[in-house]
């Protein structure tokens, strides 16, 4: 039965075919339809885009390095796996773990706060990103209380924002939300893109979901309609997580934010407020901030002055005005054992998920 309903989907999609640019912005989705090879069984007039869904490759260069400058001034930094191979001007995380420096991987904000809590006297810094989805883990974290010797050093970013600029920048016709974002913010935050004629559909993670979400983002097409619709029921609300969002901005409020790749976007990030001020590292440790570069255009990710990114395109892939297969660097000298740029670190990016499913078909 699931066989013929992938089967009667993909008919449909391929019966309603016309040009139509349809933007994800979330890695897995990108890795589904990369393993799956969903590209390969949908007419190429329906293009499936990917945007800047992967949380590591638009954390910006000046986070990076700042966390790498606190770790060589003696603090104890922690982060998720894949962050610390995201290269920043000077390397990795892992780069300055190599040259002695105490940087550790952590699963999450708990596993920080103990080591804080074990060694009080170290200084120990969390790397806090993503985007919704992990905010409200970390904001429950400083609700119950930490340390005094644990501040976080906040990255986190909102996707609304971003899918709103991508409207004015980018050519595309509608979107597949985010199936675990819209876990916590529901589907209301998505109303004023589809006000303004972008189709959306909330998007599970299995192939049934989104070619389910294909197919309903040509409805709309069809029928002149553009409206937020929900096709991942069993998991995602009109409302959302309430507690979570409640917790949330309890601790957090919206700033300007600069994505990598992107630039600054307007109310697109997370600041800890003032309340919690003791816990945020910029506040804590601002004589080490206030000296690292703060870039507000995307040349941050490729040709600057040292040539460590020369060649990468990841500004143009995380922006989709660009496929992995463009790059220059693409399997060649950057490769997810020896990542050049982001998009090629995490599990969750764009040119990780060409690289691991498309190569080999010659793409």
């Amino acid at each position: 039965m699931m066989e013929n309903i992938e089967q009667r989907l993909i008919l449909r999609i391929n019966e309603h075919a016309t040009p139509l640019r349809i933007m994800h912005v979330c890695g897995t989705h990108e890795r589904t339809i990369s393993k799956y090879a969903i590209r390969d069984i949908i007419p190429e007039e329906v293009q499936l885009l990917s945007g800047p869904g992967c949380p590591v490759c638009v954390t910006p260069v000046e986070d990076i390095d700042f966390a790498i400058s606190l770790a060589r001034s003696g603090k104890v930094i922690t982060s998720f796996g894949d962050m610390m191979r995201v290269p920043g001007t000077t390397g990795s995380l892992f780069d300055a773990r190599a040259d002695g420096y105490d940087i550790r991987m952590v699963y999450s904000i708990d596993d920080a706060i103990k080591i804080a809590k074990d060694k009080p006297t170290l200084e120990v810094v969390f790397f806090g990103i993503g985007f919704e989805t992990t905010a409200p883990s970390n904001a429950a974290a400083l609700l119950r209380g930490v340390p005094e010797n644990f501040s976080i050093l906040t990255s986190h970013k909102l996707m609304p924002p971003a899918m709103e600029l991508l409207t004015k920048d980018t050519n595309v016709d509608g979107f597949l939300a985010p199936g675990h974002v819209s876990t916590i913010i529901g589907t209301h935050p998505y109303d004023p893109i589809s006000e303004k004629g972008f189709p959306i559909v909330v998007t599970g993670f299995e192939v049934l979901d989104v070619l389910l979400g294909i197919t309903m983002v040509q409805d709309q097409i069809e029928s002149g309609r553009s409206c937020v619709e929900n096709a991942y029921p069993r998991c995602v609300n009109v409302e959302g997580n309430l507690k979570a969002r409640e917790m949330l901005y309890q601790v957090f409020k919206e700033n300007d934010s600069n994505w990598r790749g992107i630039g600054m976007i307007e109310n697109s990030g997370l600041a800890l407020k003032k309340e919690f001020e003791q816990f945020d590292a910029v506040n804590v440790h601002a004589d080490i901030y206030d000296k690292i570069p703060h870039e507000k255009r995307p040349s941050d990710i490729h040709n600057d002055e040292n040539g460590l990114y020369e060649g990468c395109i990841c500004a143009e892939i995380l922006t989709a005005r660009a496929e992995p297969s463009q790059c220059p660097l693409f399997g060649r000298r950057c490769s997810p054992e020896n990542p050049v740029g982001p998009c090629m670190v995490s599990l969750e990016g764009t040119c990780y998920n060409w690289y691991k499913y498309t190569r080999n078909k010659g793409i």
